[in-house]
């Protein structure tokens, strides 16, 4: 049994992993600061399906609050996915937020982790977005760095001082790099969640742009095996792409949700977001033959089981 510490334990991603890991058997140490980014109540939900739990402590904190001696006391490994997410709301005022959230507070737990007798492993979670919109052909982890978005630079930024740590300190850092992750407990701004509920309720599709941006999918419990694989196999200072089964339109996409709630979407077409990704497209063999990551849920699948989970929170 190892003890963990989950940074953003009640999120999207978070949650999941946090449940995950409980269910090994594993004492998971959480922190969520419950940023008003969107509604906390989705927050308190994933809590609650986590459940009470003898082998989970959860802190309601900010990262800000710097507890690291209390939060990494006899933690020997880090998942750190507490962000502030989203391209569209990371432009003017609110890049100072995102740079506390996404830069700051990595860098002040990589700090608080070198003053540890014995260091823990640390996955740190990016984001395709760090690539910008992508040219022909699938994207390895090689390919340049070249963010259009402010959220896009700091990912950029805190992998930088991810790599810092690692050269400096040899801390045991890993960077996954995450294309669009969709499931049940998705945030409620991200397009799947918004594009399910027009549906359900006979609303209008809003979708920014033409519709014909493509997109990489990939579903939570494959980043969640990411994670875990990650932990296993990888070295400091490594960095993979994890993406889904295939790379896809939007509008094909919502073609796919129209089959599963019996409906033929009605589009409405809005301005192009500043900074949003045309194209994504994750060559993942690098995760392959390093971890043995395999993205096991297909797109079909994945829509179908995240319909079942709007459906409930609907209902309920």
């Amino acid at each position: 049994m190892r003890k963990v510490l989950i940074t953003g334990c009640a999120g999207f991603i978070g949650s999941h992993l946090t449940q995950r890991l409980l269910q090994e058997g594993h004492h998971v140490v959480g922190v969520d600061g419950f940023i008003d980014n969107y509604d906390v109540a989705c927050k308190l939900r994933n809590l609650s399906l986590i459940g009470q739990h003898s082998l989970f402590t959860f802190h309601s904190a900010l990262l800000s609050e710097k507890r690291w001696e209390e939060w990494l006391d006899e933690v020997d490994l880090v998942f750190h996915l507490a962000a502030l997410p989203g391209v569209r709301t990371s432009w003017g005022k609110a890049f100072s937020d995102y740079l506390a959230h996404n830069l700051l507070a990595t860098q002040e737990l990589l700090d608080a982790c070198t003053r540890l007798k014995t260091a823990p492993k640390v996955i740190i979670s990016s984001s395709s977005s760090v690539y910008g919109t992508m040219r022909e052909g699938m994207t390895d982890e090689q390919s340049p760095i070249h963010p259009i978005s402010p959220y896009g630079v700091t990912k950029a930024a805190m992998e930088q001082i991810c790599r810092v740590y690692v050269e400096a300190y040899g801390l045991p850092v890993v960077m996954l790099r995450y294309f669009t992750v969709y499931g049940p407990r998705q945030r409620p701004d991200m397009a799947f969640h918004r594009f399910f509920k027009q549906l359900l309720r006979g609303e209008p599709i809003t979708v920014y742009g033409d519709g014909l941006q493509s997109r990489d999918f990939t579903f939570v419990s494959d980043a969640v095996e990411a994670n875990l694989l990650a932990e296993k196999y990888a070295g400091p200072g490594d960095v993979y792409n994890i993406g889904g089964d295939r790379e896809i339109k939007l509008m094909e996409v919502l073609e796919l949700m129209g089959q599963l709630t019996s409906t033929v979407p009605a589009v409405v077409h809005l301005p192009a977001i500043a900074g949003d990704s045309r194209r994504t497209s994750a060559d993942i063999r690098l995760a392959q033959s390093k971890l043995g990551y395999h993205p096991k849920v297909k797109l079909e699948e994945g829509l179908r089981l995240q319909l079942e989970d709007i459906r409930a929170q609907l209902k309920g």
